[in-house]
């Protein structure tokens, strides 16, 4: 079976897809429909499903009922495969969602919200990804309109019109408002085929599709979400190596404004807290220093080796510029014991030091065998402990991949042994792509880039001459409590010289880059300590 095309970051203008109506599909699709009373719209979200150009028996539609009130029934305009499933236990928009994916039937998953009136090439325009790669996460382009005028039309009069391809013509005279923000990035990106890996911050679920294959091999929708769950479905989907696909012919109409845009100001309050702890990539809602978060945007795997060694690394690691990461040691941990025994004489003695000092650090995983994969944006593997890192340096490197949207960087050792700083979801693109005998690392180079730095020229030094700062507090006696107040002042105009004002408002996107150039003024790997 010939491999599938290599999609290079989040450039699908790579592929070709078929021509609407001209081409034969074999893929059968589930329109997973979730609803909570919307009675009065969804007989014409199904209604236009009933006359889309997708063969209908390649076509289910479920509609997923979260607790309506009264309960959801089926209309009778309806495609020939339609089921109704109700919510039993849970509630929101995700949770419809995930238990709709996983009762579905079909190859692809189509996400369609009940406020949603399709084209009729909408499923067709998606189906066609998913025929050419099984990692494509295509978006529709959806207008919302005013719907009362429809509202008054009868459902089989409008499924009639689109399948006459006339759902165009459904509201003349009407003002279309886009989707502005999202029309916005969009431009900017070329249809997001420049955005790398920010597109997957783009992803709409409400016309968005997707193979049930990559809906389980990622993490799915976070079913404890109530707003946001786009965003996250978005990145756990780049995380299992999807690339985020517009495709303007895949058209809706969304019947009414979504609450996004009736309450943007409020949803975005409520939605910040949340994205920002699970989505490594929303950076500008984290905090630049002094927080971590339950997905990091950095994981640091390491074998233990000699204990003085060790904690040292790791320290150096916790030392940098790099609060938002997550260290994990990999050891025998289970052999530390209770048991009496000389305590310098312990045969494990090692093993036990390293345990101790990172028992209650709660950036510190010990873990008995390596993970296989991570939910952080980034994973650094160390063959070893002989070198760590300065200050700088980790985020110089994550700087100089986010700057090329690059895969991988590869840090090699002058004892032969290498790092190695990846990005998680091109690991899992590779994972799609490769066949056995394939060369991964040729893949990972032609999928995202891989580029190879000597260790020690970009940051790590010998691991005995990285110098990590502790308290000095040497015995005295009490000072002068004027004294000691003008060495506070001192301390705090000190501080307030070298503190950065953040400004009332910084555009997420701004916020969001790397820093300018010459922002890091002390120089990236001038000082050991």
């Amino acid at each position: 079976m010939a491999r599938q095309p290599v999609v290079r970051h989040n450039d699908w203008g790579s592929l070709t897809p078929a021509t609407l109506g001209q081409w034969e599909p074999t893929l059968s699709v589930t329109v997973v429909v979730p609803t909570f009373n919307y009675q009065r719209t969804l007989p014409y979200v199904l209604a236009a499903l009933a006359g889309q150009s997708y063969p209908d028996h390649l076509l289910e539609v479920l509609v997923v009922d979260d607790q309506s009130s009264p309960a959801q029934e089926l209309p009778e305009v309806r495609p020939e495969n339609t089921r109704l499933i109700r919510v039993e236990e849970g509630w929101g928009r995700a949770n419809a969602c995930h238990l709709g994916a996983l009762a579905a039937e079909g190859d692809v998953l189509h996400w369609y919200d009940a406020d949603m009136l399709a084209h009729r090439e909408e499923v067709e325009a998606h189906a066609r990804w998913h025929h050419l790669v099984d990692y494509a996460v295509p978006g529709g382009h959806k207008l919302f309109v005013d719907p009362t005028s429809l509202l008054e039309q009868d459902p089989a009069v409008v499924r009639d019109r689109v399948a006459a391809g006339e759902a165009g013509d459904l509201f003349p005279g009407q003002e279309h408002e886009p989707h502005q923000w999202v029309e916005d990035y969009w431009a900017k990106t070329d249809d997001l085929r420049t955005a790398g890996p920010r597109a997957q911050r783009y992803h709409i679920g409400m016309t968005g599709s997707v193979t049930k294959a990559l809906y389980l091999d990622s993490d799915g929708f976070d079913r404890t979400l109530r707003l946001g769950e786009d965003m996250h479905l978005g990145h756990s989907l780049a995380q299992a190596g999807g690339v985020f696909v517009v495709d303007r012919e895949a058209r809706s109409w969304h019947l009414g404004r979504s609450q996004v845009l009736r309450r943007a100001e409020q949803v975005n309050r409520f939605n910040d807290p949340y994205l920002a702890d699970l989505v490594p990539t929303m950076r500008p809602k984290r905090n630049r220093r002094g927080r971590t978060y339950q997905v990091p945007y950095l994981e640091v795997v390491l074998q233990t080796g000699p204990a003085d060694e060790t904690i040292h690394v790791v320290d150096s690691l916790l030392d940098g510029d790099v609060p938002d990461l997550r260290v994990t040691v990999v050891g025998p941990w289970s052999t530390v014991h209770d048991d009496r025994v000389q305590p310098v004489e312990d045969p494990v003695l090692e093993t036990r030091l390293v345990h101790r000092s990172y028992l209650h650090e709660p950036r510190v995983r010990l873990v008995e065998s390596a993970p296989a994969t991570s939910d952080a944006e980034f994973v650094l593997t160390l063959p070893d402990v002989t070198l760590a890192p300065l200050p700088v340096a980790l985020a110089a490197l994550l700087d100089d991949l986010e700057r090329t949207h690059h895969g991988a960087r590869v840090l090699a050792y002058d004892s032969g042994a290498a790092a190695r700083l990846e990005r998680t979801s091109a690991l899992a693109r590779v994972g799609r792509l490769a066949d056995a005998g394939d060369d991964r690392e040729a893949l990972l180079d032609e999928s995202f880039g891989v580029k190879t730095y000597p260790a020690t020229d970009v940051g790590w030094v010998p691991v005995e001459e990285r110098v990590v700062e502790r308290f000095v507090l040497g015995a005295r006696p009490p000072m002068d409590p004027d004294k000691s107040e003008n060495r506070l002042r001192k301390a705090l105009r000190k501080a307030e010289d070298a503190a950065v004002v953040r400004p009332a408002e910084v555009p997420a996107e701004v916020s969001a880059e790397a820093p300018a150039e010459g922002e890091h003024k002390r120089g990236l790997f001038g000082r050991r300590r």
